[in-house]
């Protein structure tokens, strides 16, 4: 079996507060761990009433120091709403904390609407191939890998802290577009399903014909991140799903249950089975988890009964 891992967006519970989500986040990582899962990645997203995960860099900061074997990462930030300096260094600083753990996952859309971008101070997304060579310009540079190109504007900037390792780099992606460019600069892919609502397969296709070796890996990783709810019965997890908020269909999108890309539930042999007919159906390297409970205790009980069956064969 491929590794599995959680993507986590740090939903309300019902009748919870988001504040309480935040740290529900910190309590299913650490059972992550437990249970043998490879990384916990963290969203970004702004001014959305159930979901709380607005900084995943501070979660990461915070999982990091009750954690100690599981990958910590973003998933992904939101690069267009930065400065490419700060995410260097903010990135370096949580590298320092926890070395060799940390993945620095960027999305080039702003995780909000309009309006909230312009709170924000976002840039249009256009900019974000010239940010991410920045960025990336800078990790290298601080982690003495390769040091930033001159002559340029800033290349006596220096991104702190230094040190001798940094965060790998991927892009979380919800087109063929993305994901190539993902592809030319050699970097990891991850397919977000759970947004596209899209089959991840022409998205992992696109990136492996991209990829070209970088300093940041020799071969390509491609994981496809997708919704899913375990629960001790069939009947229970249709009971979970009923009670937990999600986005309206868009239009022409088919009804949930129908098509191969849905929100699936089920007892764990049903979920197991489908996260494997996932991973063969698209190709991915890894399949990063979305857990769709209503609540903590039902998410953390959804990534037992996968991990049950799932850890043993891998």
């Amino acid at each position: 079996m491929i590794p599995l891992s959680i993507l986590d967006l740090s939903p309300i519970s019902l009748g919870g507060v988001q504040a309480q989500a935040v740290r529900d986040t910190v309590e299913l990582a650490k059972e992550a761990e437990r249970l043998g899962y490879k990384r916990i990645w963290m969203a970004e997203h702004h001014s959305i009433p159930h979901l709380s995960s607005a900084a995943p860099e501070i979660l990461i900061a915070a999982i990091s120091q009750v954690t100690s074997t599981i990958r910590l990462g973003s998933g992904g930030v939101m690069l267009p709403n930065y400065s490419p300096l700060k995410v260097a260094e903010t990135f370096m600083e949580l590298e320092a904390l926890a070395p060799g753990r940390i993945d620095l996952g960027l999305g080039r859309a702003l995780g909000a609407d309009g309006i909230t971008g312009r709170a924000l101070g976002s840039q249009m997304s256009d900019v974000f191939p010239q940010y991410f060579a920045l960025l990336s310009a800078w990790l290298l540079d601080a982690s003495g890998v390769e040091p930033f190109p001159s002559p340029h504007p800033f290349a006596n900037v220096k991104a702190s802290p230094s040190g001798p390792s940094h965060p790998d780099l991927f892009l979380l992606c919800s087109s063929a577009d993305s994901a190539r460019f993902a592809g030319m600069v050699g970097v990891g892919m991850v397919f977000a399903e759970f947004i596209a609502r899209s089959d991840g397969a022409p998205a992992v296709a696109a990136y492996r014909e991209a990829f070209q070796p970088s300093v940041y890996r020799a071969e390509p990783f491609s994981g496809v991140a997708t919704i899913a709810l375990a629960a001790d019965t069939a009947e229970e997890a249709d009971r979970l799903v009923a009670l937990t908020p999600r986005p309206p269909p868009r239009p022409g999108e088919p009804p949930e249950g129908e098509g191969f890309i849905r929100r699936f539930r089920g007892d764990a042999a049903a979920v197991r089975g489908y996260l494997a007919e996932k991973a063969a159906h698209t190709g991915a390297d890894e399949i990063f988890v979305l857990n769709g409970g209503p609540t903590l205790e039902s998410r953390l009980r959804s990534m037992q009964l996968i991990a049950e069956g799932w850890m043993a064969d891998a």
